[in-house]
């Protein structure tokens, strides 16, 4: 998933999210509540992706860069 892909997600839920605690604010509503509950849990899941995506974009994949972190541990045990 590319980074506007997830903006454009976060956005749309978000929106979603505004016009369900909109509807809430007019009456409590257990279904409405447990909507939100879970478009939070979907948000957080994609501000965590967007998160690990600009890291991987800007340091590269985990996998080398714990190859990287390797090498300059063993560089350094023989200096």
């Amino acid at each position: 998933m590319t980074i506007t892909e997830i903006h454009d997600q976060i956005e749309e839920l978000s929106e979603k999210r505004q016009a369900l605690w909109h509807r809430l604010s007019e009456g409590l509503d257990p279904g409405v509540k447990t909507e939100i509950k879970e478009l939070d849990a979907r948000l957080e899941d994609l501000w965590e992706a967007l998160r690990t995506e600009k890291a991987r974009i800007r340091f590269g994949e985990r996998e080398e860069i714990v190859r990287r972190a390797r090498a300059e541990e063993r560089l350094e045990r023989a200096a």
